[in-house]
């Protein structure tokens, strides 16, 4: 075990507090951590690791206008506390499950040209990935921007966009690679390895952003970034109880993260209401997990059919609910509460819950 210097998220509208905290470290290479579930590389070249020390200043992201030693540390930090989250998030789910996810590669600094990136996403090889590496790992890769532009940080400065160096973007990357190994909504494991589609649905962004709010112990899991944005607008994502299936819109051309807010809002909801039973949270989250494991398996062929079914809400909270059977009455009411029922497909209970919105608001 070796010690690093991590952000540890507490909620508020910053990257967290600082911490020490202890990484288990199989190699360290100049550029990447190598561990046990998972390698974390920068990908913008020159030696990051000089010593045996993990310890870094986050240097309020680096960046462009940083001088080289001050955005090496920044960038050195973005390693460290990117490993330090993939393993935590690795290693909850593996605990849950029981073993293991496949090995899991995170490559920092991808898709800087032409202009820089702030994002991240979660890849799969497929020929027709263009802008991507020649070589991706057939068991998943996680890519993160280099960084682009400034958010407001405190005492009035200002701190560099590096998704390397925001919990929430990584553990979001990692629930993909988790929901690619569990439920696989896109049916990827019956596709020929180098042929695998990354074409995300409602149900993978959710179950991310799920992931995601758990590991961080918040709903507002992307409230540092997007703190200029209303808590009632979508794009902030904050899962709360406002977020119902009449807000669903679906349809190949949605945009998953939105319709995916729904179901992260109402399973969170559910967590929240087992909680108040006085039942662990663990006990949520194990069901969840063991559900989307237990929805990934059955389908031996791969038809428009089976990929629409995945589709469903109803599908994968009758999966959670058949994991733990004692928490099917919280959960379900929770979820009702969401418009969420079993047994309906996601543009009927999108009608329901519009219709009884309508009826509402004519009283």
């Amino acid at each position: 075990m070796i010690p690093v210097i991590v952000y540890v998220p507490d909620g508020r509208l910053w990257p967290g507090q600082l911490r020490e905290a202890a990484l288990d470290v199989l190699e360290l290479r100049p550029t990447e951590v190598v561990m046990p579930e998972a390698t974390v590389r920068d990908e913008r070249g020159g030696p990051l690791f000089t010593g045996s020390s993990l310890m870094f200043d986050p240097a309020a992201g680096g960046g462009p206008l940083a001088d080289a030693e001050t955005d090496r540390q920044a960038r050195a930090f973005g390693v460290t506390n990117t490993a330090f989250h993939v393993q935590r998030a690795l290693r909850f789910a593996s605990t849950l499950l029981g073993h293991p996810l496949p090995r899991l590669l995170v490559r920092i600094g991808m898709h800087d040209q032409p202009r820089r990136w702030r994002g991240g996403h979660y890849r799969l090889p497929r020929s027709s990935l263009t802008d991507e590496p020649a070589t991706l790992s057939c068991a998943g890769e996680v890519h993160l921007g280099g960084g682009a532009g400034f958010v407001p940080a405190l005492g009035g400065s200002r701190y560099f966009r590096a998704p390397a160096h925001n919990a929430a973007i990584i553990c979001h990357e990692v629930g993909h690679h988790l929901c690619r190994h569990t439920a696989d909504f896109r049916l990827n494991r019956l596709r020929p390895p180098a042929q695998q589609t990354n074409r995300k649905i409602a149900l993978d962004e959710g179950t991310a952003d799920l992931l995601t709010a758990i590991l961080l112990g918040t709903s507002d899991i992307y409230g540092w970034h997007r703190g200029a944005i209303a808590e009632w607008d979508p794009r902030r994502r904050k899962l709360q109880p406002r977020w119902t299936m009449a807000h669903f819109v679906g349809g190949r051309d949605r945009d998953p993260h939105a319709d995916g807010t729904v179901w992260a809002s109402a399973c969170w909801s559910a967590r929240e209401r087992v909680v108040a039973t006085g039942a662990d949270a663990a006990r949520f989250d194990a069901a969840l997990l063991r559900g989307m494991e237990s929805a990934g398996a059955g389908t031996a062929r791969l038809t428009k059919d089976a990929l629409k079914e995945r589709r469903q809400f109803s599908r994968m909270l009758s999966a959670i609910t058949g994991a733990d059977p004692g928490l099917a009455p919280v959960v379900l009411s929770a979820m009702a509460e969401h418009g969420i029922r079993p047994g309906a497909s996601n543009a009927a209970l999108r009608e329901a819950a519009r219709a009884e919105l309508t009826a509402e608001v004519g009283r």
